[in-house]
């Protein structure tokens, strides 16, 4: 059955979580990232790597897929959802010791070329009610239709865009055949098609696949120690668009484009030379 588009301007119950070192140091462990910032206990407070937003965000997409307006769609037509673009935005750290509360709002839906994209803002305040991060999602669902007319109530913002195609330097990073099995345990985002064979081939992939937002995250650590000089406190802003996906073990390649006074641009390469995630961008302050 298709999508509904009443679903449009609904928002997922909030959602509290305790963040402690112990989860932020596995989420950048899980990624061979040992910048001190999300390591050290010792010298003051633990914080997270840029993209440990994902792991909050997790939880409330699986409660988003409940809204009202999703009763008819079935578990085969959401098998089909696929995560196209992601754009973080940070306004702070995130540091050990929080309690974070994380709410989905879906904020549009439209029918393109090979389905129905969802659009999806998520909203992370601390105890005081205060933005830590947002989240702007799109995710496409191929040959799924949608009922009625949908009325935005908010758009994805315009993104950074390169003007050059040149790259200026590049760094492969080694997948290991368990990485997505180490991600979706640090990062406690389960998704069956990263880890069970069984269920990836039955989706129609040739294996498991390493979770998009890993790749990402992978790329991101590599700018923040080569451009920002490990101070992942300094990015404000990441996305992106997920074109390919990674199969384990493999190489991928981060491939920086071009450096602005306060971006980097960026794309990733799978060991085949497809582009696994393009447009891809972090800024700085």
């Amino acid at each position: 059955m298709p999508f509904n588009a009443k679903t449009v301007g609904q928002t997922t119950a909030p959602m509290t979580q305790d963040v402690d070192a112990r989860w932020l140091m596995a989420y950048a462990a899980g990624l061979n990232d040992f910048n001190e910032s999300y390591m050290d206990t010792a010298a003051g407070d633990v914080i997270a790597h840029p993209l440990f937003p994902v792991c909050l965000e997790w939880p409330v997409l699986l409660s988003s897929r409940t809204l009202p307006g999703n009763e008819s769609v079935t578990l085969e037509e959401s098998a089909r959802g696929v995560h196209a673009a992601h754009d973080l935005h940070i306004f702070r750290p995130i540091k050990a010791g929080e309690r974070l509360t994380t709410t989905a709002t879906v904020i549009d839906f439209s029918a393109i070329k090979p389905g129905a994209a969802q659009a999806t803002r998520l909203d992370t305040v601390d105890e005081s009610g205060d933005l830590v991060c947002q989240t702007y999602q799109l995710g496409i669902s191929r040959g799924v239709e949608i009922i009625g007319e949908a009325e935005a109530v908010d758009a994805m913002p315009t993104t950074p865009v390169s003007k050059s195609n040149e790259v200026l330097q590049e760094w492969p990073i080694e997948i290991g055949a368990g990485a997505a099995h180490v991600y979706t345990e640090c990062a406690r985002i389960f998704n069956p098609i990263h880890t069970d064979k069984a269920v990836a081939l039955a989706a129609g992939l040739p294996d498991i696949i390493l979770h998009g937002t890993a790749t990402l995250a992978l790329a991101v650590s590599k700018l923040i120690d080569n451009y920002l000089a490990g101070q992942a406190e300094r990015v404000s802003r990441l996305g992106g668009r997920f074109t390919a996906m990674v199969l384990m073990p493999s190489t991928i390649t981060v491939q920086m484009k071009e450096e602005s006074s306060d971006t980097l641009f960026f794309d990733v390469l799978t060991e085949d030379g497809h582009t696994a995630f393009s447009h891809g961008y972090l800024c700085f302050k």
